[in-house]
């Protein structure tokens, strides 16, 4: 956004400007400052703006604002949304709830006991149900009369006398029909596609792929109509995730606010912890180091490719990681074939570590022959033990990375912990061990 952009937020020219603008504008502004120019929109203004998931400031925002101000927004706000804004505000949310409709207190009551990552916590209560016995006259003619009130009005949910859900139809279906045709008669074959509220967001954005939905009805044990997931909160819940497996990816522990909002303390904390993992397992590479210093002792030249050792076996296993993580999210793969995986990452490993030793193999013996290095009178075996080396250690680190984020899955935890850092430093320990044995039987008689 342009420095005049944010100039126009200022002098409260809300009117003319685009609503993607002015949340834009809003969220670089101070919070303070933001309140200011909230309080000086229109109601519905300002409702429209904090039901962008953009405007990621809305909690702060709105805590600066008075209760009665707020109650009167929060109540004309997308449940779901409203639910999220909630949530973050914490204690603060507690008078604004209690002063709250007593109907709009209960839907946010309800969608605030699931987790965030469950179709429960994701989905909306203002959905277009009607009898499963009427008409599409009937059907549209509800829809004229309450579409204010609902976010979305992608399909028409059909319920019986208990509650149940019947049938869903879309939109366009009901229109192209005739005014007498039964609704029901147009619901698709088979059945509606539905989740229980405690389903992962994950799984949810799989069935409304693969079904080709815009909203994904949540229901109870009885079938009862709970809710809906519309597709639009599954892509925000969904970039979220993803920025969240990025972040752990990098060994970091996931962000709850944007970076610039996070605080010095909490960044210190987020990246502190898996810093001083990561520094204490790469003590183990000095004890593997110490173990092998008569070798090292005698055969100085072998320590001119611990790095070149050490990051190939650590950059493979992050591949390996990096595919394993991704196809397990989108559900590719599943534990049982963990023993497929691994036998494709075997032979591949032997192919990738064979190339990457043949070049390290070709550039000893080009330094050599050119004379820009003298690797002594066995440099043939040196670089035999470089190209063996590296065979065996991107081997391993292939197999290791690729069997890391299944191991974690096993135990419960977030496959994406299985970071490339995490990898990199199980690699680089075992590495060396593999390195120094290959160089004990390569080498043993002449060099060492």
């Amino acid at each position: 956004m342009t420095n005049d952009l944010i100039a126009d937020v200022r002098d409260f020219d809300h009117s003319s400007l685009h609503l993607a603008d002015i949340v834009e504008g809003l969220q670089r502004l101070r919070p303070v400052d933001a309140a200011e120019q909230l309080a000086l929109m229109s109601d519905l203004r300002a409702v429209d703006v904090l039901n962008r998931p953009e405007f990621e400031a809305a909690p702060q925002v709105l805590a600066l604002l008075p209760t009665p101000h707020v109650v009167r927004l929060v109540a004309h706000m997308s449940q779901d949304r409203a639910a999220d804004v909630i949530a973050a505000m914490g204690g603060k949310a507690e008078p604004i709830l209690d002063t709250l409709p007593p109907a709009v207190r209960h839907s946010l009551t309800t969608l605030l006991a699931w987790p965030q990552d469950t179709a429960g916590g994701m989905m909306t209560t203002e959905y277009v149900a009607v009898p499963v016995t009427a008409t599409v006259a009937e059907a549209l003619d509800h829809i004229r009369t309450v579409e204010r009130t609902r976010e979305t009005v992608y399909s028409v949910f059909l319920i019986d006398e208990k509650g149940k859900l019947g049938a869903t139809v879309s939109l366009r279906r009901l229109i192209s029909a005739g005014p007498d045709t039964l609704a029901l008669a147009l619901a698709r074959n088979g059945g509606p596609v539905t989740v229980s509220p405690t389903t992962d967001r994950e799984v949810v954005a799989d069935l409304i792929r693969r079904h080709d939905l815009l909203a994904l009805p949540v229901v109870d044990e009885f079938h009862r109509l709970l809710g809906i997931v519309t597709v639009d909160d599954v892509l925000d819940a969904l970039i979220a995730e993803h920025t969240e497996d990025a972040q752990k990816f990098g060994g970091v522990e996931a962000l709850d606010r944007p970076y610039l909002e996070t605080g010095f303390i909490a960044m210190i904390r987020k990246r502190a912890g898996w810093l001083a993992v990561l520094f204490l397992s790469e003590m183990l590479t000095a004890s593997a180091m110490q173990h092998f210093e008569a070798e090292l002792a005698k055969a100085v030249v072998l320590t001119l490719f611990i790095p070149l050792i050490m990051s190939s076996g650590g950059n493979s296993g992050s591949q390996a990681t990096s595919l394993i993580i991704r196809a397990l999210a989108l559900g590719q793969l599943r534990l049982r074939d963990w023993w497929r995986v691994a036998l494709r990452e075997l032979p591949a490993g032997v192919v990738l570590g064979t190339i990457l030793g043949t070049i390290g193999l070709a550039r000893i013996a080009l330094w050599q022959l050119l004379g820009f290095y003298d690797y002594g009178p066995h440099w043939e075996l040196i670089g035999a033990t470089v190209a063996v080396g590296l065979v065996g250690i991107v081997t391993f680190g292939s197999i290791a990375g690729a069997m890391l984020p299944f191991t974690m899955k096993r135990l419960g935890f977030d496959p994406a912990s299985s970071s490339a850092p995490f990898v990199a430093t199980l690699v680089d320990v075992t590495g060396l061990v593999i390195y120094f044995s290959i160089a004990l039987v390569i080498l043993s008689g002449t060099v060492l």
